[in-house]
C-alpha cells in the first residue's frame, strides 16, 4: 500500500493504492472522505441553461434523465419541527396494519429514539412485519437496550456497512436516507434523524430547525421502491406483494417524483438533479441546507445563474452549527458567489438542518441531500422532486420565515484560511454531516 499525504487547500490529503487496484481519495477542504467508486451519470461539463424548471420540458428531462418518472395525484403535507414531525410519525406507526419499512442514518438513544423504538417494537410483536436499514455509523449511539428491544419484538434489523469493515469505499459509504413507509401507502421523508435535537420546536439552542413530509398517493411506491434497494443490498430478500405495494388511489394534486443517489452503485442522480435545477432557473432559486459545500461546477452553475438574472438565495447554518469546519470549509469559497450577485444568509437561533431547493416558484426537492460531496459522492441519499406552484409558495413562505432569523453576509467578510487546525480537521472526517 502506498499512502501520500498533503496538507493544502484543495489538494487531497490523502490518496491510497490498494491491492484491488482502485484508488480512494480523502479531501480534507470539504471534510470528507471521497472514494473512488464508479463513474457513473458523472457531469463533466457544464450544464447549458434550459427551458424554465416551470416548464413540461424540463419536468420531461428529469424524469427521463433521474430515477424515477413524475407522477401525478399525490398529496405531501409538511411537517416543521419536532413537535410536528415526531407525533405524526409515530401516529402512522401505531396505526399500522401490515409493513412498515425504516431507514435512517441517525437513531440516537434519548426520549424520542425509545418512543419510536416501543412503537416500532409493539406492532412488531402484533404482527406487523417492521424491516429497518439502521446505518452502523449513524446508529452507533442507539443503545444496546433499544436494539435489544427491536429484535426481541421481531422487527429485522439490517446494520448498513459494519465501521470495521476493512475496504475503506464501502466503510465511508453509509445510508443518509430517512425513510419510513407504513402499509405501503404513508410515507415520510425529509431530513430529519431520530435524536433529541430533532424534538420542541426550533426555541434554543438544543433544539434544531427542520422540515420533514408526510406523503400519500401514487409516488409512495417509489418511495417504498427506494427503501427495497438498499434492502436488497444488505438482506437480499424481494420484499413485494399487496402489503408492500398495494394500488395507490389519488390523494391529491400534486405531481411528484422520488429518486434515489447511490454513488457506490455508480448512481450520482443528486448531482445531476442539482445540476439540472441550477441550468432551470430563469427568475428565482432558493436554497436551504445544512452543509453547503458545492464542488466546483455547482458553484460555477450558481455564479452564472446570477449573472444571467435569477434571483439566487442561499441560507445555511450560522454560528450554531454541529460541524464547525464545515462551514470554514464553505465560506471560504463565497466571496465570488457574492460578488456575482448570489445572495447568503447565516441562521441565527439554532441549528438549521433543512435540506430545500426551490426553482422558479414552481419546482421543488426535499429529502436527505445536502449540498456537499458527500452527499453527491459518498452517501446513499433520497430526494422528491415536486411540480406544483401551491407547494413551492408553501416552502417559500418557510424559507422566507428563515431568512428573517437569519443575517445577510458581505462579500468582504466571507474567506479565510482552512487549516488553522489540519489535526482538528483531520479528527472531523470520523464525524459524517447529518
Amino acid at each position: 500500500m502506498q499512502i501520500k499525504l498533503y496538507l493544502w487547500p484543495n489538494k487531497p490529503a490523502a490518496v491510497l493504492w490498494l491491492s484491488l487496484g482502485c484508488a480512494a481519495t480523502f479531501s480534507f477542504s470539504g471534510c470528507t472522505i471521497l472514494s473512488a467508486f464508479s463513474d457513473g451519470k458523472r457531469v463533466r461539463e457544464e450544464v447549458q441553461p434550459i427551458e424554465s424548471a416551470a416548464s413540461p420540458a424540463f419536468r420531461q428531462a428529469a424524469g427521463s434523465l433521474l430515477s424515477g418518472t413524475f407522477v401525478p395525484g399525490n398529496q405531501i403535507v409538511t411537517l416543521v419541527n419536532g413537535d410536528q414531525i415526531f407525533p405524526a410519525m409515530l401516529g402512522a406507526i401505531r396505526g399500522a396494519r401490515k409493513t412498515i419499512d425504516f431507514e435512517t442514518y441517525v437513531f440516537w438513544d434519548g426520549d424520542i429514539a425509545r418512543q419510536l423504538t416501543d412503537a416500532l417494537a409493539e406492532r412488531a410483536a402484533a404482527g406487523v412485519k417492521v424491516n429497518a436499514i439502521l446505518d452502523a455509523q449513524g446508529t452507533s449511539k442507539l443503545g444496546l437496550q433499544n436494539l435489544a428491544r427491536l429484535r426481541n419484538a421481531g422487527v429485522e434489523i439490517e446494520k448498513y456497512h459494519s465501521l470495521f469493515w476493512w475496504d475503506v469505499r464501502r466503510f465511508n459509504n453509509r445510508t443518509h436516507r430517512k425513510l419510513l413507509i407504513v402499509d405501503g401507502k404513508t410515507a415520510f421523508i425529509g431530513g430529519v434523524g431520530i435524536a433529541n435535537v430533532w424534538t420542541g420546536h426550533a426555541q434554543s439552542r438544543e433544539h434544531w430547525r427542520d422540515n420533514h413530509y408526510q406523503v400519500t398517493g401514487p409516488v409512495v411506491a417509489q418511495l417504498q421502491g427506494i427503501f427495497m434497494d438498499n434492502w436488497l443490498k444488505t438482506r437480499g430478500v424481494v420484499l413485494h406483494g399487496p402489503e408492500y405495494f398495494p394500488a395507490l388511489a389519488s390523494t391529491g394534486s400534486y405531481t411528484a417524483q422520488a429518486f434515489k443517489s447511490s454513488p457506490r452503485q455508480g448512481d450520482i442522480d443528486m448531482h445531476l438533479m442539482y445540476l439540472l435545477a441550477v441550468a432551470g432557473a430563469q427568475k428565482t432559486l432558493r436554497i436551504e441546507n445544512a452543509y453547503f459545500l458545492p464542488d466546483d461546477k455547482t458553484r460555477a452553475e450558481l455564479i452564472a445563474a446570477a449573472r444571467r438574472g435569477v434571483k439566487v438565495e442561499i441560507l445555511v447554518p450560522g454560528d450554531h452549527i454541529d460541524q464547525k469546519l464545515v462551514r470554514i470549509s464553505s465560506r471560504r469559497h463565497w466571496a465570488p458567489m457574492l460578488k456575482a450577485g448570489v445572495k447568503i444568509y447565516e441562521y441565527q437561533p439554532t441549528m438549521v438542518h433543512v435540506k430545500l431547493l426551490v426553482v422558479d416558484d414552481a419546482f421543488v426537492s426535499i429529502g436527505s441531500g445536502n449540498f456537499d460531496n458527500r452527499s453527491i459522492r459518498l452517501n446513499d441519499e433520497a430526494n422528491l422532486n415536486v411540480f406544483d406552484r401551491r407547494f413551492a409558495a408553501e416552502q417559500t413562505r418557510l424559507f422566507n420565515m428563515d431568512r428573517a432569523k437569519s443575517r445577510g453576509v458581505t462579500a468582504d467578510e466571507a474567506g479565510g484560511l482552512i487549516f488553522t487546525a489540519p489535526l482538528r480537521e483531520v479528527v472531523s472526517l470520523t464525524s459524517a454531516e447529518l
